[in-house]
């Protein structure tokens, strides 16, 4: 079959070296370096860009994540360059095709807009590549496509795998939870959004260099009273979030960012916040440098994650 979704089928390759991802698109002119911007920002795709059907090889059930096309385009709009770095074990088992997957990605740009560039990884997790997130292979091989600097790239996903990759690579990472994220990889990630237009504002406000865990976290007490976070205000306005005191009391909220909108109050601890499904959210809490977004985003594993943590 072919059509929007359905590239034409070609003769068969030849087998590709165990450490080489598939790249789609790119290169492109790089922006001139600015310190107030990253050089890129690449996105996972399942569970990220759109919802994670496991190993989905059909366009009709790709759906975008809530105010992911608005996300993208926010940074479209700057001149920043995006792409999408997505591991598709479903290939090495034989659950997926080439062909399935790239007529995926038509879709993706279908309803997300065009990316500068994919970077996949076929391979399964015993096949001993350097592009299998959590390696850093795809977000190196996506920044070499580019020709934007690892160091000044943002990558933001939704489990502990897709920062640890932009760890590994010397770029920023930028978690946005959903069910299937474990409490303790929101724990570890340096930094964490509500949703995905939350994260993009965060990156956008900050710049492209890495905030360290460290650093986000020394605003809280000993006894779990939390400081000033870099909570996003939904109008993109970058201020402090509200303190709360050693005793457990509230200080002013609604504090006004540099622009003069005022951002969402930074509620304490883990959000009970419902997000558009009900669930329970992380998104909107303080301390942690945690972006205030939807709420959507639960501990429950309520979505698809396959033995030993181990996903897509």
């Amino acid at each position: 079959m072919t059509g929007p979704w359905f590239p034409a089928r070609h003769s068969t390759a030849l087998p590709r070296p165990a450490s080489v991802p598939w790249l789609y698109g790119g290169p492109r002119p790089a922006p001139a370096p600015a310190g107030d911007r990253p050089a890129a920002v690449l996105f996972d795709r399942d569970g990220t860009l759109v919802r994670d059907v496991p190993y989905n090889g059909d366009p009709a059930r790709v759906e975008p994540m809530p105010r992911a096309r608005q996300a993208v385009d926010a940074v479209r709009a700057r001149g920043i360059p995006v792409g999408v770095v997505s591991n598709q074990s479903g290939v090495a088992r034989g659950l997926l095709t080439r062909h399935e997957v790239e007529a995926v990605r038509l879709r993706v740009e279908h309803l997300l807009g065009p990316f500068d560039v994919w970077a996949v990884c076929p391979h399964g997790p015993d096949d001993g590549c350097a592009c299998r997130k959590p390696a850093p292979g795809l977000v190196t091989a996506a920044c070499a496509r580019l020709g934007v600097a690892v160091e000044d790239t943002v990558v933001i996903g939704d489990i502990g795998a897709d920062m640890a990759a932009a760890r590994s690579a010397g770029a920023r990472g930028v978690l946005v939870p959903t069910p299937v994220t474990l409490p303790g990889e929101v724990e570890a990630a340096d930094e964490t959004a509500g949703d995905l237009l939350a994260a993009v504002r965060l990156v956008l406000a900050s710049g492209p260099g890495p905030v360290r865990g460290a650093a986000l976290r020394a605003g809280a007490s000993p006894g779990g009273a939390t400081g000033l976070s870099t909570t996003t205000g939904l109008s993109g306005a970058m201020g402090p979030s509200e303190t709360t005191g050693p005793n457990g009391t509230t200080g002013p909220n609604g504090t006004t960012g540099p622009t003069g909108t005022t951002g969402p109050t930074g509620t304490t601890g883990p959000s009970t916040t419902p997000g558009p499904s009900g669930t329970a959210g992380f998104g909107g809490t303080g301390g942690r440098g945690e972006a205030g977004g939807s709420g959507a985003a639960g501990s429950g594993l309520d979505r698809f994650r396959p033995a030993g943590g181990e996903t897509r």
